[in-house]
């Protein structure tokens, strides 16, 4: 098998069957396997799939179990030389798949690919970012970009130019080709799984994986040369502002202990708790 290609999904019941028609659109000349993860959507979805796409391998789950422990349900199913994570709410345009396959095994030392993403108004999704540090989360923290958006110019790369293939830190988890055989080698260790790290329920669970590819040596890619629509938080739209940030707070806070120390994720906890004090 070359492609396993694995979604999680939570109360996107058309946009998910969109989605899946796109991949079985596909303009292939290779072997590829869909595991669908319904992290307890209330919306048909499992019933959809059952009926709509049979070949689809569906993982129902009784709760939500976030983002990164119900991919990691199916990737341990899976048998791909690569391994797509792909959110629902995308869509892949006929070659996406081959480009994005044809990169990936003519770069063999990059263990992560992503690629071209845009909106419904054919705008390109900024996704390029460095890996956070302690200044700008606490701006983000504190809200401070709303007044001035330029203190987060070079997290955010706001210079990257989309046209042109590049190293990155790391990329939206949106569209995010794993390959199988780099991941391996740089963790020496022909039997372990590219598996993203429980402890966050959603966000910085990419940022994370992306992290921990450069720390055993391994490369992460952008390739402008396919591209893939991406609608942008269809499921999040689902849900409360309030509920989100509570998510991304939760988050930050683990991958600065994990990855800066302690203090730095102190001070970042007692600006949340600071703001926390003035939203409520």
């Amino acid at each position: 098998m070359e492609l396993s290609i694995v979604i999680v999904s939570w109360n996107v019941k058309d946009k998910l069957r969109d989605n899946l028609q796109a991949l079985e659109s596909s303009k292939l000349d290779f072997s590829f396997e869909i595991f669908v993860v319904d992290n307890n959507s209330n919306d048909g979805s499992a019933e959809m799939l059952k009926n709509e796409f049979p070949n689809v391998k569906l993982i129902v789950n009784s709760e939500n179990l976030g983002f990164a422990k119900a991919n990691n349900q199916a990737i341990k199913e899976t048998s791909g030389n690569f391994i797509l994570l792909l959110n629902p709410d995308m869509k892949v345009c006929p070659d996406t798949l081959d480009r994005m396959i044809n990169f990936a095994k003519n770069n063999p030392q990059v263990t992560v690919s992503g690629c071209k993403l845009f909106n419904s108004k054919e705008e390109i999704v900024k996704q390029v970012r460095r890996f956070p540090k302690l200044f700008d989360q606490l701006m983000i923290t504190l809200k401070i970009p709303h007044l001035f958006p330029s203190v987060l110019n070079s997290y955010l790369q706001v210079d990257f130019n989309y046209e042109k293939n590049a190293k990155v830190d790391s990329l939206r988890g949106a569209f995010f080709l794993i390959n199988r055989q780099s991941y391996c080698l740089i963790n020496k260790n022909q039997n372990i799984l590219p598996l993203l790290d429980e402890r966050y329920f959603i966000w910085f669970e990419e940022v994370d994986f992306c992290r921990q590819v450069y720390k055993l040596g391994g490369e992460v890619w952008y390739n402008s040369e396919a591209k893939c629509l991406d609608y942008v938080g269809a499921s999040f739209s689902q849900v409360s502002r309030g509920v989100t940030q509570k998510y991304f707070q939760d988050s930050m806070i683990k991958y600065f202990l994990k990855w800066e120390g302690y203090w730095d994720a102190y001070i970042l906890q007692s600006a949340w708790n600071l703001i926390n004090l003035f939203v409520r």
